[in-house]
């Protein structure tokens, strides 16, 4: 397969890139401005990556739901594989971006380590030869990945390349180029797709186009799982970057639209929130009140101990108020009660289509 330097051979400045370019970076500047007026960014954070966890894991088929991932963090034993596993990616994502706010860096060794995350276990880059990509429906191999003794150097070029200033190429165009090769290098034996996925919204932050990870492809992807499997292959075979390039800047232009719908209508629900709050509960209101309820869209009792410091029977107090208002609901789950704020939930939980621009 290619080295980058092979690639950067091809033409990423067509009328058609260019113009699928400006209308990407509109977007994703509107998202970061308007994520940089957010009060209380962990919030978002918490939520979307979450989101994108059981987005990105989807994809692999991989199922569970929305209710069951939040729920997981208040009953972690109880949860079934497919949600531990969405779990770990979500752990996974977020040991990525600390480690790029440490250092500014898109490392091989934290890719590893992700995959390790994702999957609970040892194996790190493939080291068995006959590796192959099969058709789901014919079993037709369709890709036959580099054999283990090729890697690291493939695997050196693109860290390279990740973490390099390339003149004149802009970043979202080296996102898109960095994805496919990710991709095709396919180092581990399994949780290639969540890595490649993470690298994305990792590289946006790198790159300062966003301050926050608040914007993942994968929903994106998901609904359009057929085309973007038909453009990895199709630039494989036939070098076709352009539709390549085009499908991942419009997926930038579309989740970042979303994005900021969806910031929005978390935005205005804190607010309606912190209305009645205030004029119905006016005792027990405080910022960081509202904030437990929105960062934890399923909560408990000790979430509220920890967040706020107030004592057990403070906190069991609070959320019976917030109950009693219709705010939250409770859910009796074994012997504890948990309650969740059902708004959130239906706003985070909203998969309308994505399919392609």
């Amino acid at each position: 397969m290619p080295y980058i330097a092979d690639i950067l051979k091809n033409d990423f400045e067509t009328t058609a890139i260019l113009k699928a370019l400006s209308a990407a970076h509109r977007h994703l500047g509107e998202l970061k401005g308007l994520c940089q007026s957010v009060p209380n960014p962990s919030i978002l954070i918490d939520s979307l990556s979450l989101q994108e966890a059981q987005d990105s894991s989807e994809i692999e088929n991989i199922i569970t739901t929305q209710d069951e991932i939040l729920k997981y963090r208040l009953q972690p034993n109880a949860a079934n594989a497919a949600t531990k596993e969405v779990s770990r990616y979500a752990e996974a994502l977020t040991y990525c971006h600390k480690q790029l706010e440490g250092n500014n860096l898109i490392t091989i060794n934290a890719m590893i380590y992700a995959q390790k995350i994702i999957k609970g276990n040892e194996a790190g880059v493939r080291t068995q030869i006959g590796t192959v990509l099969r058709n789901d429906v014919t079993n037709e191999v369709v890709y036959t990945p580099p054999q283990p003794q090729d890697l690291q150097p493939l695997l050196s070029d693109l860290e390279r390349f990740i973490n390099s200033s390339e003149a004149g190429l802009d970043p979202l165009i080296k996102m898109a180029i960095i994805h496919h090769q990710f991709e095709s290098v396919h180092p581990f034996y399994d949780g290639n797709g969540r890595i490649g996925r993470i690298i994305n919204i990792i590289y946006l932050l790198q790159q300062g186009l966003l301050d926050m990870p608040v914007l993942y492809l994968s929903r994106y992807i998901n609904h359009n799982k057929d085309k973007y499997y038909q453009l990895l292959q199709s630039v494989r075979d036939a070098g076709d970057w352009q539709e390549w390039t085009i499908f991942m800047l419009n997926a930038v232009t579309r989740t970042a639209k979303d994005s900021i719908a969806l910031i929005n209508n978390i935005k205005q629900l804190q607010q309606e929130y912190k209305g009645i709050m205030k004029q119905k509960l006016g005792k027990i209101y405080s910022q960081e009140l509202i904030n437990n309820i929105f960062k934890h869209p399923y909560t408990k009792i000790a979430f509220l101990q920890e967040d706020l410091g107030v004592s057990r029977l403070t906190a069991s107090r609070y959320l019976e108020k917030l109950t009693q208002e219709g705010l939250l609901m409770r859910e009796k789950i074994g012997r504890e009660n948990y309650y969740f704020n059902q708004k959130l939930v239906a706003i985070l939980s909203n998969t309308k289509n994505m399919k392609e621009l």
